[in-house]
């Protein structure tokens, strides 16, 4: 129960003025919301699912130094918190692609989905806690958490349009990553 409430906060936090959000926001502009949630649901799973079997693999090659991993998670956690400061913004081509994608939605936005995700910092965070944490509550959580934020993009998106408080989310959710890296290298330093 622990993986999955950490994961779905972390990945939540992780996924908070991401590109992701950007494109469903513009998919649901085209598409059925009931689509697109569906479409960014079955791909997170997929990606996650991989994410979490690397993490789980990485994990068990240094069972006998958790603390090496320790120390690694809360250092790549603070480059998470640099990566969300620089932002992560939507192409004009992949903005173009998403209003120009044709064919059933589910397909085409659970196809852009899982290529956007492939080696995104939700992705890389998803490797990083299945590498301490057990991997079925890791994927579980790690996938509800995207979806819950991108849902929140997309209803928040229609109710606000643009008029979203980028800036609070990006360094809220960079103040939220640089947190839990420092506590992470803490308790890595004193499992030495």
């Amino acid at each position: 129960m622990y993986a999955f409430l950490l994961s779905t906060a972390v990945i939540f936090v992780a996924e908070l003025g991401d590109k992701s959000q950007l494109m469903a926001m513009t998919f649901a502009a085209r598409y059925n919301v009931r689509q697109v949630l569906i479409g960014i649901t079955v791909a997170t799973a997929v990606v996650h699912l991989a994410s979490v079997g690397i993490g789980r693999f990485v994990g068990d090659r240094f069972t006998d130094n958790q603390w090496i991993i320790t120390l690694v998670a809360g250092i790549a956690f603070l480059v998470f918190a640099l990566w969300t400061l620089r932002g992560d913004e939507l192409t004009d081509e992949e903005a173009e692609k998403a209003k120009r994608s044709t064919g059933a939605a589910v397909l085409a936005v659970g196809t852009a989905f899982f290529l956007a995700e492939l080696g995104d910092k939700t992705m890389l965070a998803t490797i990083t806690l299945a590498t301490r944490e057990g991997w079925f509550g890791t994927w579980l959580g790690s996938t509800l958490g995207m979806v819950l934020a991108d849902a929140l993009a997309i209803g928040v998106g229609a109710l606000l349009g643009k008029h979203l408080p980028e800036k609070a989310i990006k360094y809220g959710a960079a103040a939220l990553f640089a947190i839990f890296g420092v506590l992470l290298i803490i308790d890595g330093l004193a499992a030495r």
